[in-house]
């Protein structure tokens, strides 16, 4: 039986439903993931992944969510492996595959867009409308000194709907839902549109205030599609505390969480 460590919500709600604190099981000493298990089934895991925690290891080296794997297994022989990706510095819901066909499964519900993801933003400046959407194509370029996405007519499709949930006269706090899964997607599509994601030290870096503050994107739900006679999988990860002072002057409350039962 599946077990659930948060909550479901409604999708795109402009105000938090009641969260449950993440599970601590699989926890080990000095992990960053301790406490962030979100949902656990037979052929997946969701965990709310940490900011400034990359996915992958880097050219620098250093930690990395795949050092810390191995504590999920839950008596499978194997550790899970990643389903898709999240920034280094984008927090929230990140899929897990517990075994090989776990993960073909999962990467055909990705591959045919299949799968719903929600982030929530804080942007820099406030955009008219009240909803929108951009499709600008997006080009990976590279140069000497290191390499990031841009707006390029030749480039590969990509497509971003967004909704303003509240705002104060400088920043905005927006739902944002990737259609299509480039690199940097959400974070080139709103900095092209004059809203840069507050705390984006690339792109709209001459709109962030100074000092830069942790970029503010949070992978906020992810409703899975995985099993053909049951209903979706719908996970919510709560925002992260770095993203709590700017999304509460934009209007956002948090619900207390439930008493326990029993």
């Amino acid at each position: 039986m599946a077990e659930a460590f948060v909550e479901p919500f409604r999708c795109g709600a402009p105000a938090a439903g009641p969260l449950r604190s993440p599970g601590a099981e699989g926890a080990v000493a000095g992990d960053p993931l301790a406490g962030r298990l979100l949902y656990r089934d037979g052929l997946v895991l969701v965990i709310d992944k940490p900011a400034g925690l990359p996915v992958h290891a880097g050219p620098g080296g250093g930690p990395n969510l795949e050092h810390y794997l191995d504590a999920l297994r839950f008596g499978y022989p194997r550790p899970p492996r990643l389903a898709h990706r999240l920034d280094r510095d984008t927090s929230g819901c990140l899929v897990l595959g517990r075994h090989p066909s776990a993960l073909r499964k999962l990467g055909r519900l990705f591959q045919a867009g299949r799968v719903e993801k929600t982030y929530w933003a804080v942007v820099v400046g406030r955009p008219e409308a009240a909803e929108g959407r951009i499709e600008l194509p997006l080009a990976r370029r590279s140069t000497l000194t290191g390499w990031w996405m841009k707006v390029d007519p030749e480039g590969r499709r990509a497509v971003t709907l967004w909704r303003l949930l509240g705002a104060t006269d400088d920043l905005a706090w927006l739902e944002l839902r990737p259609l299509t899964g480039r690199t940097h997607q959400l974070r080139v599509h709103c900095a092209a549109s004059g809203f840069p994601i507050l705390g984006d030290p690339i792109y709209g870096r001459e709109r962030q205030p100074t000092p830069l503050p942790r970029l503010h994107l949070h992978a906020r739900s992810i409703v899975l599609p995985l099993y053909e006679r049951k209903p979706p999988i719908r996970v919510g990860a709560p925002p992260p505390p770095h993203m709590l002072e700017a999304l509460r002057a934009c209007g956002f409350t948090a619900e207390p969480e439930p008493a326990p039962a029993g």
